[in-house]
């Protein structure tokens, strides 16, 4: 059984690679049916061109699907396209919800932006403690400091498409030569080049998870008063609010409306669309009233397989019966 790590996969093709090479890979049909999705960055056991099994992940993003990574490079640009701070926190609170670091990294430095943009980016997020990083792929601004954080080191850059992580890599790396794309004047977007998540080998030591471009991530998956807790500047804040659940709108003897100025506006404005989204998840859970069945249950941090509702059954009626002819022998003994 040989190990390896999945830097790549197209179709039903896992690409797989170790000290000996890269290897194609199917999957086998019993891990199909435990119906646990691979990722890219999954370390695996494999035998004969077929994955047999997945090797504990530390961590893992569901969109864009990629787990064993050490941070989170989140690309924006300063313009073409327009710098979004709302999209810029979901990608901040993404990463706050998988626990993975984030490093904010503002690209096209080169061209001419909003006067005082720097200024505003670096009051609202460098006092929350994030690493800032400014970088021109066109004019290789910046670029000798993002290697320095890559080294050693799995990152992911996320962010819009159109932002430049292709043109971030080439400049990097140039040997790499990845398709990039300008970004339409009239709608002010870019096309995704990237079409699926890649581990790309920047040098020796450092590697880069190149992903599509993601204008849709939304927080339909949490309830509304966990929003805060993928906001820095809640967090310690919420401790001091008069009810545990929250949600810092119009609630009595709220800590956070309380030192609402503390607060930059376009941060509060991005925590109440992500509670806003949050609310339409838990109306719709509310409703439907759908619970998902896993075949796995974690005891002790351990993934243990769940037995079927139908096979425990099976497994009382044997007990039952077992017990009856227990029951049954003594009396005849008797």
């Amino acid at each position: 059984m040989s190990h390896g790590q999945i830097y790549k996969i197209h179709s039903d093709f896992y690409y797989v690679t170790n000290d000996a090479g890269s290897f194609e890979c199917k999957v086998r049909e019993v891990l199909k049916k435990q119906k646990e999705k691979i990722l890219v960055g999954d370390y695996v056991e494999f035998n004969g061109g077929y994955i047999e099994k997945i090797l504990p992940r530390k961590n893992y993003i569901a969109r864009p699907s990629v787990a064993n990574v050490d941070q989170i490079i989140i690309v924006s640009a300063l313009k073409q396209p327009d710098l979004n701070l709302t999209q810029l926190d979901r990608y901040i609170a993404l990463a706050k919800y998988y626990q993975i670091p984030s490093i904010l990294c503002f690209n096209k430095e080169d061209l001419e932006f909003e006067d005082g943009l720097v200024e505003d980016i670096m009051n609202i997020y460098k006092k929350l403690g994030f690493e800032i990083i400014f970088t021109s792929a066109l004019e290789n601004l910046g670029i000798k400091n993002l290697k320095k954080l890559l080294k050693g080191k799995v990152s992911v850059l996320c962010g819009n498409s159109g932002v430049g992580k292709s043109s971030l890599i080439n400049a990097i790396n140039p040997k790499l030569n990845l398709k990039t794309k300008s970004v339409s004047e009239k709608l002010q977007r870019g096309t995704h080049t990237t079409r699926h998540c890649e581990i790309i080998n920047i040098d020796e030591t450092s590697r880069i998870v190149d992903t599509p471009g993601f204008s849709n991530v939304k927080f339909d998956f949490i309830m509304p008063a966990e929003v805060d807790l993928l906001f820095e500047e809640f967090i310690p804040l919420r401790e001091g609010c008069k009810y545990s659940d929250c949600l810092h709108i119009n609630e009595d003897d709220c800590n956070v409306l309380k030192h609402f100025t503390e607060i930059d506006d376009s941060r509060y404005g991005s925590y109440l669309e992500f509670v806003k989204e949050a609310n339409e998840y838990k109306e719709k859970v509310k409703y439907e009233g759908k619970k998902v069945e896993y075949n796995k249950k974690f005891v002790n941090n351990k993934a243990v397989v769940k037995i079927s509702e139908h096979k425990r059954m099976g497994s009382r009626n044997n007990l039952k019966q077992k017990i009856y002819r227990e029951i049954e022998s003594e009396d005849y003994e008797s």
